[in-house]
């Protein structure tokens, strides 16, 4: 019942249009002024949790993500992947989906995937016979790849809060990263399959492919630069954000030639409002911790588990059904810093692999930026292509009922998200 009743506070203070952080500031804030009479703890809690050194990964990630954005180096990373694919009935598409997985890869975030690829893609389809509420699912379907897919702002979130190795998370999210985007390429074609205004591109030659994708190398060589660093131990998470900021740098001042000091700025600029609204969230997120240890909820809640006896399936069914039920209404960083150290101790009760179960969380936040009334990629969308928003919905439900298809191939088979790690000698 106390569950129930913060969670329904938080929820009812953040539907205001409060910002996260004050909803749960203040939640947490009342808790310990009932229970303990005092505030104290606050400033030692909230130390606590900034005072680590990976935290510098999150502005570096996104410092990243925004440069490679004002480079406009996406331009040539969809002209490549459409002159692989875009030939082939329902190859558009594909090539969006395809674009979409190394965008993500690139810069970890759904949003700025499906804002980015978007921009690009949806006047594309549309002029090659797509529907517009086609074209609106695929790109706010293929954004959310960005959760999954490394380096995920969100998983380096979770890997903080739950103290899980952000190697193994980023390696876990590969294959199920890939599988979604196979899932939505094959959805796209079978659905143009059926279609006959959809047109196809004229091939042109092995020569011009070969020259697209020459030009895009640029964008191309950057995953395996920052993720293979990571993963062949040559430098840790933050280190290889480091190397990614100077390379996008370079590429964008000395290979596009299109970076100069106003799109540092600008940068510089949306990445400092990123971080700061993360780490107040973070800090929030520490207090709302503490707070409900305070009043024993987490220990509760994992002795209502074992009293009803639920076994690990059941009991990660019953939480995916409640992360789906959020997802409606929050955004995923919320979710994530709300349920995770709520239902942690049963977790580890019941013996839940937690790289597993943040593959699982992954998929399921993907969900929460497609569904109405409060998907992000949907108003994205909406905004970028001046689309009545219905029409955006009614485009990105189909990937809904796929998503929760995934979702549930990952549930049954566990091995997809933890072959990788273990293979790399990452524990649990």
């Amino acid at each position: 019942m106390a569950t129930f009743l913060i969670l329904c506070v938080l929820i009812a203070l953040l539907l205001t249009g409060m910002p996260i952080f004050a909803g749960l500031g203040l939640a947490s804030i009342a808790i310990m002024l009932v229970t303990e009479g005092s505030i104290s703890s606050v400033a030692d809690t909230v130390f606590a949790k900034l005072d680590n050194g990976i935290l510098t990964a999150i502005p570096m990630f996104a410092f990243m993500a925004h440069v490679m954005i004002k480079s406009r180096v996406v331009d040539d990373l969809y002209d490549a992947a459409n002159a692989m694919v875009g030939h082939f009935k329902g190859g558009l598409g594909v090539a969006t989906v395809l674009s979409c997985t190394i965008f993500a890869a690139i810069s970890g975030s759904s949003v700025a995937t499906a804002l980015t690829i978007g921009s690009t893609a949806i006047p594309q389809m549309q002029r090659f016979g797509y529907r517009p509420r086609d074209a609106y699912g695929v790109i706010a379907a293929g954004g959310t790849l960005g959760i999954l897919i490394p380096p995920s702002g969100p998983l380096i979130l979770y890997a903080i809060v739950t103290e899980t190795s952000i190697g193994a998370l980023f390696l876990a999210g590969l294959i199920p990263g890939i599988l979604m985007a196979l899932i939505f390429a094959f959805y796209s074609v079978a659905q143009s399959y059926f279609r006959t205004d959809v047109k196809d591109n004229d091939w042109i030659g092995w020569t011009e492919c070969a020259k697209a994708i020459k030009k895009s190398f640029w964008s191309l060589a950057m995953p395996p630069l920052v993720l293979g660093g990571i993963y062949s131990g040559v430098f840790t998470a933050s280190e290889a954000a480091s190397i990614g900021c100077i390379y996008a740098l370079l590429v964008g001042a000395l290979v596009y030639r299109n970076f100069g000091l106003r799109e540092l700025a600008e940068a510089s600029y949306e990445t400092v409002r990123t971080t700061a609204m993360l780490f107040m969230i973070l800090a929030a997120a520490a207090m709302f911790g503490h707070a409900v240890t305070i009043i024993r909820l987490p220990i509760e809640l994992m002795e209502s588990v074992t009293a009803l006896g639920l076994s690990q399936l059941g009991f990660i069914l019953v939480v995916m059904a409640v992360i789906f039920i959020l997802g409606m209404f929050l955004e995923t960083i919320s979710i994530i810093l709300i349920t995770t150290p709520i239902i942690l101790p049963a977790l580890v009760q019941l013996d839940v692999n937690l790289i597993w179960y943040g593959i699982l969380l992954m998929i399921n936040l993907e969900l929460a930026l497609i569904t109405p009334p409060v998907g992000m990629n949907l108003f994205v969308i909406k905004g970028i292509a001046n689309a009545p928003l219905a029409e955006v919905i009614r485009g990105a439900l189909p990937y809904v009922l796929l998503m929760i298809m995934g979702l549930a191939i990952v549930l049954v088979v566990p091995g997809l998200s933890t072959w990788l790690p273990e293979l790399a000698g990452f524990g649990r």
